[in-house]
């Protein structure tokens, strides 16, 4: 009698149907797992600009205005930065904008906001991220 090697399609068909539908279950939970994590980052990257915001406001009696905050919070204070700079070595990029430009409260097109002078949000000092699903946090 001859033996036959191999698999049938049949095989084969139920092999791929399995394989469609373990991928169906674990792909989500992959995105759903970078969405957290960018999240986590920006949440993480807000709590440490407000700290050093608060910092620099104890130093100088005053925010950085938008304009110069880079400049204000990340560079010596002999090369034009803040006194006690550089509170931060860098402004974080926002994971959601992938920049890290700061504009005024409500100007648009940053991925920063802040309110220096509490003239727009009546908290000097407010500083949230620019895009405008996060900017609750």
């Amino acid at each position: 009698m001859k033996t036959r090697k191999g698999f049938t399609l049949v095989e084969i068909l139920i092999v791929v149907v399995i394989l469609g539908i373990l991928a169906a279950i674990v792909i989500p939970q992959f995105t759903n797992a970078s969405e957290e994590a960018r999240l986590s980052s920006l949440k993480s990257n807000l709590q440490s600009i407000r700290a050093q915001l608060q910092l620099y406001k104890m130093k100088n009696d005053t925010f950085p205005p938008s304009a110069t905050m880079e400049t204000l919070m990340t560079r010596d204070p002999n090369n034009g930065g803040g006194v006690g700079a550089p509170y931060l070595y860098s402004i974080p990029t926002n994971p959601y904008t992938n920049s890290n430009n700061v504009v005024t409260w409500d100007a648009g097109g940053g991925a920063w906001e802040i309110d220096s002078d509490g003239s727009v949000t009546g908290i000097a000092g407010a500083f949230r991220a620019g895009d405008a699903a996060h900017q609750g946090l």
